[in-house]
């Protein structure tokens, strides 16, 4: 075993034959082998690996691991505070039974809150399938608003529900105010208010949502193929830059022309099945689809494939 080799200009761990050549980690051995010699230039390489397995239907309630969860840069002090587990023994407990030490004593009022809030957010990104880079991107935006102080007298879940939604729109996958209420225990008028207080303490700022940001959400869950998402999505675009529907919501435009797109297509769908997934109601997609129907010719694009031609295009 050759010992630890060292670039002559870099302070790293190298191989003296091939200083290029990246290095193979064997997490077994703790050895640091040359991926195109096979030589060994560390060994004893400590693992940072978890120490133990475990999982969340495990029928035993003791965790075997004791270093604790990953460091968390939003809390206090790194959430390096020292968690006291349940006791068994007698000096566990005073005289009167109650434990003598317990974890509120070694957790500030503030990280407990913070640590709510996180959960909450994961919980809601959870039951909307939003990935790690979204909830990541709430839990800091909270923490702005929680170290300011900006929002007293608003409850720590609304201003979670709102932090998720700005980080939705932020992050280019922006989601409706009624998709977040249904997975909130918040109204959507609080949910609107304290998004608004929001950007205003943070004094930061959301893209506007397009009907495109919905197309292809909607179309999937309707089980519409591409063809017809294709056209709603060019139905939408040309409603809008025509001024067709002014003063209506990106997302009831999009349904209007979900609408339209499946009407003339051989995948039909009702107003009311559309209205169930994109959260509009039936009258809001015919008050949309009554200022488009008289375009419907200018609309659609040139290369669709009519299977129920414009003329005969349900009525306004």
């Amino acid at each position: 075993m050759a010992s630890t080799s060292r670039d002559a200009h870099l302070n790293k761990v190298c191989c003296y034959s091939h200083p290029e050549a990246p290095l193979i980690e064997d997490y077994r051995a703790g050895d640091m082998i040359c991926s195109e010699c096979g030589l060994v230039v560390g060994d004893r390489v400590i693992d940072v690996g978890s120490e133990w397995r475990t999982f969340s239907n495990e029928k035993a309630g003791v965790d075997p691991s004791r270093v604790g969860g990953p460091e968390n840069p939003l809390l206090g002090g790194g959430d390096l505070s020292t968690m006291i587990g349940p006791g068994t023994g007698p000096a566990s407990f005073d005289a009167f039974g109650a434990a003598k030490y317990q974890n509120r004593r070694t957790m500030s009022s503030s990280d407990r809150a913070l640590i709510a809030a996180f959960k909450e957010i994961s919980t809601m990104a959870d039951r909307i399938n939003l990935p790690k880079t979204i909830t990541d991107r709430a839990n800091n935006l909270f923490k702005q608003v929680h170290d300011g102080k900006n929002l007293k007298g608003r409850s720590n879940d609304a201003k979670a529900s709102a932090c998720l939604y700005i980080a939705c729109r932020q992050e280019g996958v922006p989601r409706t105010f009624k998709e977040i209420c249904a997975v909130s225990k918040i109204s959507k008028k609080e949910i609107g208010r304290c998004f608004k207080l929001t950007l205003k303490a943070l004094a930061t700022s959301v893209d506007l949502i397009t009907t495109a940001d919905f197309m292809s959400r909607f179309c999937a869950n309707l089980d519409l193929p591409n063809v017809v998402q294709r056209a709603a999505t060019h139905i939408a675009r040309k409603a809008v830059e025509m001024d067709i529907v002014p003063g209506r919501s990106p997302i009831s435009v999009a349904a209007a022309a979900i609408y339209m797109a499946s009407q003339a297509s051989d995948n039909k769908k009702t107003h009311k099945e559309i209205g169930d997934i994109a959260g509009v109601a039936d009258v809001t997609i015919r008050q949309s689809y009554r200022l488009m129907y008289p375009h419907a010719a200018e609309l659609f694009p040139d290369d669709f494939n009519f299977f129920t031609p414009i003329d005969q295009l349900p009525p306004v």
